[in-house]
């Protein structure tokens, strides 16, 4: 090695024992449980005041829990998140789960002639991409069409629910928890069984719709793998029901995934705050006012001839000047109200009065011409 590089190399570790002396110093200052508790920080770093978070405290600041770094709702992942809690309220969609909720507790009791609860845990707001992400496998994922609004919706059953069903409908005994084969896929039975149960409870969603607006929701497709099941964008907001379905002993989760794109159609009527509500409109006066125009007296003016002629020569009109028209006594005259062409028929005379009867009403596309 060269003299340079062995003076460069002293002059670095010069420099290296100085920084390691600073550090010492402040990691050797007593520190009590109130500075523990509240760290404080300057813009310096030479006084004593200043202490280095440690992984809790970062964890902590960041959002994360101690047993594998899941993210909660704290911290900076919770500002990061909270645009997406606050997307849209839809109050009516409250009021169409709860349908849901008692059709769906009728059509299953009646399906598999149990006693069949059916309740709505939550309804929320989530990205698509992210509730893909986190529906727990084993699950079998309906993809359904709403017709009237040309778009698609999802609708996904866990396997406790799944095996519950196909215990049920086969004949299994009450009180006897539901047995699981996990690791195999569904077979042809278990979905069949599974799609007559899907293919209930989209009725009753469409006849939960039916009072703010009729719906068919019919069933598309179902898979087993949540890549072949995507409807939306992965960063779509989507509306999320969780509905728990208990038979006794055995029961099991059914969660209905509608995106905001598919509820565009009818989202007027979804943010109603009760059913019939008029957003700013009185329905009296809109009926007072209609009575009173259709008694308003109008001018009809009856267009016997036009022409178009040069100022130059209309300026040379005297007294007694004839002006000369083109039109027949055989034509159609036009009636116009003001400049709005409205009716066209032939003239006549009635009671020593000339007359127009109307024939044709002139449509608005026939207006503009």
């Amino acid at each position: 090695m060269s003299e340079a590089g062995t003076d460069e190399l002293e002059q670095m570790s010069d420099e290296e024992k100085a920084m390691m002396e600073q550090w010492e110093s402040m990691a050797d200052e007593p520190s009590d449980g109130d500075a523990e508790a509240t760290p404080a920080f300057d813009g310096g770093g030479d006084d004593g005041d200043t202490r280095i978070l440690n992984q809790e405290e970062i964890d902590s600041l960041l959002g994360f829990d101690d047993d594998g770094g899941g993210i909660e709702e704290s911290g900076v992942m919770a500002l990061i998140n909270s645009a997406m809690v606050n997307y849209e309220r839809l109050p009516m969609l409250d009021i169409v789960f709860d349908r849901l909720v008692r059709l769906m507790s009728t059509s299953l009791r009646n399906l598999t002639s149990d006693n069949v609860e059916v309740s709505l845990d939550q309804v929320s707001t989530v990205r698509f991409g992210d509730y893909m992400n986190s529906i727990p496998l084993p699950a079998m994922l309906s993809v359904f069409k709403a017709e009237e609004w040309d778009n698609n919706g999802l609708l996904v059953t866990d396997s406790a629910l799944i095996y519950s069903i196909v215990d049920v409908l086969l004949g299994g005994r009450k009180g006897t928890p539901a047995i699981r084969v996990e690791g195999r896929p569904y077979t042809t039975i278990e979905t069949k069984l599974v799609e007559k149960m899907v293919q209930v409870t989209l009725g009753d969603l469409s006849s939960a719709f039916d009072p703010l607006s009729p719906v068919s929701c019919n069933l598309d497709r179902m898979e087993t793998n949540p890549r072949f099941a995507t409807i939306t964008q992965s960063g779509n907001a989507c509306v999320l029901a969780r509905l728990r379905v208990d038979m006794g002993d055995r029961g099991g989760r059914v969660e209905v995934l509608i995106p905001y794109a598919t509820l565009e159609p009818i989202r007027e009527l979804l943010l109603q705050m009760f059913m019939g509500e008029k957003f700013g409109r009185d329905s009296i006066w809109e009926n007072h006012l209609t009575h009173e125009l259709y008694k308003t007296d109008i001018q009809l003016q009856a267009i016997l001839g036009e022409k178009t002629i040069p100022l130059g020569e209309m300026m040379n009109w005297t007294v007694g000047s004839k002006v000369m028209f083109s039109t027949r006594t055989n034509e159609d005259l036009e009636l116009r109200c003001g400049d709005f062409p409205m009716f066209r028929g032939p003239v006549g005379q009635k009671q020593e009065h000339i007359a127009v009867r109307i024939e044709n009403y002139l449509e608005p596309e026939e207006r503009s011409e």
